[in-house]
């Protein structure tokens, strides 16, 4: 085990000045920056000396809330920040190889920090305090000296029932413990679902998997974060090697990217063991409606034929199919018509953002080079004719194409 030395206390991290008290104004964006950039710090320095790293991990816990307490967090997008940092740094806190004197100085130093985050910014650090403990002999220590407030503060007793910042610090330090009925002997009349999932967590480690569950679901409500419900049964039903269960009711739902394509490669990562095919045709059908918008994400993994029906089902995004014609005009000449054609009769019916003549020429070009590629330029000719004169009487298209397709006043 590595103990905090001169060096540590000598190192100058480059964050340390930049995070005083009040340094940011009500600008969310430069704030962000910093704590990016210090996360950033602190993660370069945990690759050579993961102590190091640790304690310059725990001094910007310390100092982040008070320097940003003034920024405009109204969007959430400081906090989401924070959070990413909050997640990042406690696990590298966690794993750090320190001795039991530098990792108790850190526990008391960042239980301090806590306490005075009045915003609230680092609140989430209590969801991890059980890791940070590093050991179950630790973290039982710590739930020893929270438990009794943590009782009265989650009492039915209204008399003594109140708001406690360490309880969940307190539900995480019994977990690690794996004092599990200690957590449901508190929790037995909680309903908040911020401190019952501990014991949702609880019974699933105790090997009372479809109980956990149960009561997860039994939780879902207005205040309960369906999301986080989700994720929690599915782990449990995955750990207990029920994937096509989990897939099922779950999977779908949890593994959610920030795009389409995304999605589905979160969702196929998680289950390999489902046919990509099937994978699509369930994401899908998640987003009724919606279903051109598949179109790119079916097109990147190669099913070519289902992209192709995305496209024709609801509107998609014209510049996105005249693109995938261009692209495969050459490797995929058949694609390529049928996904210009798709462009086409999506701009002759008003769709796309601020379409100019380019982007119908686009449109039109690609469709007939990979037409001519295939030997069918003259009935792609008069297919694209009939496409466009089903739109408005002498629509934008027809007006830019007009003269190409014979067709106007």
């Amino acid at each position: 085990m590595k103990r905090r030395d001169a060096g540590a206390e000598a190192h100058k991290w480059e964050f340390k000045a930049r995070f005083r008290r009040q340094a940011f104004g009500w600008r969310s964006q430069p704030a962000i920056q910093r704590v990016k950039q210090a996360v950033s710090e602190i993660r370069k320095v945990a690759r050579r000396d993961p102590v190091l790293a640790a304690e310059g991990a725990v001094l910007f816990l310390e100092r982040v809330s008070p320097a940003i307490e003034q920024v405009d967090s109204s969007s959430g997008a400081i906090g989401t920040a924070v959070n990413h940092a909050v997640e990042d740094l406690s696990a590298i806190i966690a794993g750090a190889p320190a001795d039991a004197e530098t990792r108790d100085a850190w526990l008391e130093r960042l239980w301090e920090a806590h306490a005075n985050d009045q915003i609230p910014y680092i609140e989430r650090l209590a969801d991890h305090w059980g890791e940070l403990c590093a050991s179950r002999e630790v973290a039982s220590a710590w739930a020893d000296r929270l438990l009794n407030i943590t009782r009265c503060a989650l009492s039915p007793d209204k008399n003594l029932r109140g708001y406690f910042h360490g309880t969940t610090a307190c539900l995480s330090a019994l977990y690690r413990a794996e004092r599990y009925t200690e957590i449901l002997e508190v929790l037995r009349t909680e309903s908040f679902w911020p401190y019952r999932r501990w014991a949702v967590k609880a019974l699933g480690a105790m090997g009372r998997k479809p109980e956990a569950i149960a009561l997860a679901e039994s939780s879902r409500g207005p205040y309960t974060s369906d999301t986080d419900v989700d994720a929690l049964c599915e782990e449990m039903l995955l750990s207990s090697g029920l994937a096509d269960e989990a897939y099922t009711r779950y999977g779908l739902r949890t593994n959610r990217g920030g795009t389409y394509l995304a999605t589905f490669r979160a969702v196929a990562k998680r289950y390999p063991h489902i046919p990509e095919e099937r994978i699509l045709a369930d994401l899908v059908e998640t987003t009724p409606g919606e279903e051109g918008k598949w179109f790119a994400a079916a097109k990147e993994l190669g099913l070519y034929d289902a992209a192709i029906q995305l496209a024709r089902t609801s509107p998609c995004d014209p510049r996105t199919l005249a693109r995938a014609a261009r692209d495969h005009a050459d490797n995929n000449p058949e694609f390529a018509v049928e996904a210009g054609c798709a462009a086409l009769a999506w701009l002759t019916k008003g769709y796309g953002y601020e379409i100019t003549g380019a982007d119908v020429w686009l449109a039109f070009s690609a469709t007939m080079k990979a037409a001519g590629t295939i030997g069918r330029t003259v009935e792609t000719k008069d297919r694209i004719r009939q496409i466009v004169g089903k739109g408005p009487d002498y629509s934008f298209v027809a007006s830019v194409l007009g003269r190409e397709l014979g067709i106007g006043p």
